[in-house]
């Protein structure tokens, strides 16, 4: 179970699809930006966003689960974006594993590009394991 804590900071407006402020104690794990990668290497769901953040979204599960980590663990997440009308879908697959009543803290930024033309999005996580 969880140990997280949601403050609402004040004077500060709520957040539409994320927290501010996530706290708890425990064993911080951090993992690093993934892509729409298979486990071969190969890029999964070019051209199509929605396919590509299911990919990432699998690809940080299965990182946060070598960890000893589920989502409910999650503290924060960035997202990088190569096109900010992109993040529709991603929420959409990102809705698949947050909590959304107690969503972790993010942060979404358009960049130029990723390290391969392909690809359009790449997210990174932190989370706070207790115990």
């Amino acid at each position: 179970m969880s140990q997280l804590s949601y403050p609402q900071p004040e004077g500060v407006a709520a957040g539409n699809g994320y927290s501010h402020v996530v706290t708890g104690p425990g064993r911080w794990v951090a993992i690093a930006g993934q892509v729409a990668l298979d486990a071969a290497g190969e890029i999964v769901g070019a051209g199509d966003p929605e396919a590509q953040a299911r990919q990432v979204f699998a690809n940080l599960d299965a990182c946060l689960s070598a960890a000893g980590a589920s989502f409910a663990d999650v503290v924060k997440l960035n997202f990088y974006v190569t096109d900010i009308g992109v993040l529709p879908a991603v929420r959409v697959v990102r809705d698949q594993y947050v909590d959304t009543a107690n969503p972790p803290a993010s942060t979404a930024v358009q960049v130029v590009a990723l390290f391969r033309p392909e690809l359009v999005l790449e997210v990174e996580a932190y989370a706070v394991v207790a115990g």
